[in-house]
């Protein structure tokens, strides 16, 4: 049976700045990665493997900036 959890912790995208905006995209990020790999240790597993691989990590970057994308827009961009 598969761990059930938030995919937006809190239910909310609305942050008081964007700096939590920026730690909500990480964390909402990483929640990507374990819902398409809910195995921890294949996940530990791999982590060796792209840590030192500079196109995933630009992948991994780029997942982030579409997640504070929609933060951001959530938040009127904090305007």
């Amino acid at each position: 049976m598969s761990e059930q959890f938030e995919m937006v912790p809190g239910n909310s995208l609305i942050t008081k700045t964007p700096e939590e905006g920026r730690q909500l995209a990480v964390k909402m990020a990483r929640l990507v990665i374990k819902a398409t790999q809910p195995d921890s240790a294949i996940r530990e597993k791999l982590r060796p493997i792209y840590s030192e691989d500079a196109a995933m990590l630009i992948s991994v970057g780029q997942v982030v900036a579409t997640e504070f994308a929609t933060i951001a827009a959530a938040n009127n961009y904090w305007r």
